[in-house]
Parts: structure tokens; C-alpha cells; sequence
């Protein structure tokens, strides 16, 4: 078998029958769908259940989080790789084919995604129809996921693939307890060992704005546990040199980003200490600019604007100098 599919499910009802109907819409088909019920209580489970196709199972576990039920989805995978899907969100018919076709085209890569669409929170089950070109898509490959994260939206949680037999040796691979992040924590981990092939087409499409979603968290005020992590290992000599500059610069950027929130809701003191932690990007225009907000700039403007910001482009940061990424193209 080719793909494992792992959903974690939490109480989303209204989407998981539209999110299973996308994957069982493939025009792949050598797949398998492990749906890890963590405790639902709202009536999605018994959706689930309901359903006869044979390439789905559903297993039910006592609620411990998402990153318990993504490693239990893990140890359960027959396939020769694991898909992760959110229960909120769609799959264009199109994803595994493409993402067969990048392994092919990169087979040096224990990690496979897919450009993804967010999508506002529309009253119906469906997405609207989003647009995929035809033929070949390109895939990128990527050696400096911190470089290349700076540049633009790279991996979600819903796009990517990994070998099972690499996850398995990472096991636990998602941090239990944790659920902001502890995605990201394993793509770069996962990425500082192997490239990451990139299908450039959005094959993926996330509901935003959902509640309870698993990629909410705007207006946090505190470092990831992930990007802490980062920092560590770039620290202590376990990356390359290029590795750790682009680690530290990716850090300093998120710091940045939290003096910025910090300022927006009026705590400049905390504004300012998150500023100073930020060191690794004082050589950067955004970290002069956040300076001079902290100096001269009132609360309030700094919210409209920071805002405006996050809502245009989901803070997209600078990109880090010395990217090393190629490209190929199927042949």
C-alpha cells in the first residue's frame, strides 16, 4: 500500500464527512484512511462509523490530545508513507497522485507536501472550486526548510507525506501534550535529515477561522515550544552551519513577530524584551521598524497595522540570505 491517511478527530461533525469524501474522491487509490476518534463527543464518530468503504478504519481512543492521536495513527499505518489530514479541511482529487509523482521525481526525500488554500469559513460543507493547473504541476526541492519557510507558505499540516519508515524511527514524532506548533517541530526536524520535495499547486484547502481549528493562534503572546526547540538544536551544534543561520534568523523573525503583538496590545515593556531577545535579526529592516514602533508609535496604530498585516499575508516574514533550493520538473 502507498498512503496511510491519518486524520485526528475532535469534535468536528459538520466537516468530517466532507473531509473523508475528498479523500475517498482520490484519483489514486492504493490508499488506506485511519481516522483516530480522540474522544469525540459530538456525533462525528457515529459519521464515521456509518461509512462501508473498505480502505477506511476507524479507531477510537480516550481523549489525549492530537499529538497523541497523530503518533497512534503512525503506529497503526500500513502504508509505505503517511498523509496527514486535519478532519476540517479538503483534499483536491488530485493530492496523493501529485505527491506519488514528486517521490518519483525526488526520491532522495523522506518528506513530500503540496501548495495549500485557505479558505474562509463558507456556510457550506464544500469549498468553493479553487484552482489547479493542469497537466505536471512543478516541484520544488527544498535542503533549508528555514530559509525556504521565510520566503512564502511552505508546509501544512494537511499537505504533506512522510516516508512511515522515518517516522517510525522518530516515534513519538508529534510532542504529546502539545498542540500549537508540534507540527512545525517535526517538519524541520524532518527536514534538517532529508530534503522536502514541494508540489507547487494548491492541492490542499484549510478552513480558517473555524472554532477550535488547529491552526488558530494569531494573538499568542509566548514562543512556541517548537521554535524553542529550533533554537536549542541550532545552538548545540546539531545543524549545519546554513542550517543554523537560517534556524536563528527563522526565531528572531517569529520574536519580532511577538514584539509587534506585544506593542499592538499596549505592552511595550514586554514589546521591548521580546525585541532584545530577537538579536539574530537586528541586522534586518523589520527589526528597526518594530524599534521605532516600540519608540514612537501609540497601541493603537500599531494594532490597525500589524492586522492589516497578519490578515494580507499571515505575517510573511523577510526571507534569510543564503536559500539553497533547486527545482525539477517531471519528465
Amino acid at each position: 500500500m502507498k498512503f496511510s491517511v491519518v486524520i485526528a478527530l475532535y469534535n468536528k461533525a459538520p466537516y468530517i464527512g466532507c473531509t473523508l469524501a475528498s479523500v475517498l474522491a482520490q484519483t489514486f487509490t492504493d490508499f488506506e484512511v485511519i481516522v483516530i476518534d480522540d474522544g469525540s463527543s459530538d456525533g462525528g464518530t457515529e459519521q464515521v462509523a456509518a461509512m462501508t468503504d473498505a480502505r477506511l478504519r476507524l479507531v477510537r481512543q480516550p481523549n489525549a490530545g492530537v499529538s497523541v492521536a497523530r503518533n497512534h495513527g503512525i503506529a497503526l499505518a500500513r502504508g509505505e508513507w503517511v498523509a496527514f489530514l486535519d478532519a476540517d479541511d479538503w483534499l483536491h482529487p488530485r493530492h496523493l497522485a501529485c505527491l506519488a509523482m514528486a517521490q518519483q521525481a525526488c526520491p532522495e526525500a523522506d518528506t513530500v507536501a503540496s501548495s495549500f488554500l485557505p479558505v474562509a469559513d463558507a456556510p457550506g460543507p464544500w469549498p468553493p472550486p479553487w484552482p489547479v493547473p493542469a497537466g505536471a504541476p512543478e516541484v520544488e526541492v527544498i535542503t533549508d526548510l528555514a530559509a525556504r519557510w521565510m520566503s512564502g507558505p511552505t508546509l501544512y499540516t494537511s499537505s504533506v507525506a512522510v516516508r512511515t519508515a522515518r517516522l517510525r524511527q522518530m516515534q513519538p514524532c508529534f510532542v504529546p501534550g502539545e498542540s500549537y506548533g508540534e507540527d512545525v517541530d517535526l517538519w524541520f526536524r524532518l527536514a534538517e535529515q532529508t530534503p522536502v520535495a514541494l508540489v507547487r499547486a494548491p492541492l490542499v484547502a484549510y478552513r480558517v477561522a473555524v472554532q477550535d481549528s488547529l491552526s488558530s493562534g494569531h494573538d499568542r503572546l509566548e514562543m512556541s515550544a517548537a521554535l524553542e526547540r529550533m533554537r536549542r538544536r541550532a545552538l548545540d551544534g546539531r545543524l549545519n552551519p546554513a542550517q543554523a543561520r537560517s534556524a536563528l534568523w527563522l526565531v528572531a523573525q517569529a520574536e519580532v513577530t511577538l514584539a509587534r503583538r506585544a506593542l499592538a496590545s499596549g505592552r511595550r515593556l514586554q514589546g521591548w524584551r521580546w525585541l532584545l531577545r530577537a538579536r539574530h535579526a537586528a541586522r534586518g529592516r523589520r527589526w528597526w521598524l518594530t524599534a521605532a514602533m516600540a519608540l514612537c508609535c501609540p497601541g493603537p496604530v500599531v494594532r490597525h497595522w500589524q492586522r492589516w498585516r497578519e490578515n494580507r499575508s499571515f505575517e510573511r516574514i523577510v526571507p534569510a540570505p543564503g536559500s539553497d533550493c533547486r527545482r525539477v520538473h517531471e519528465t
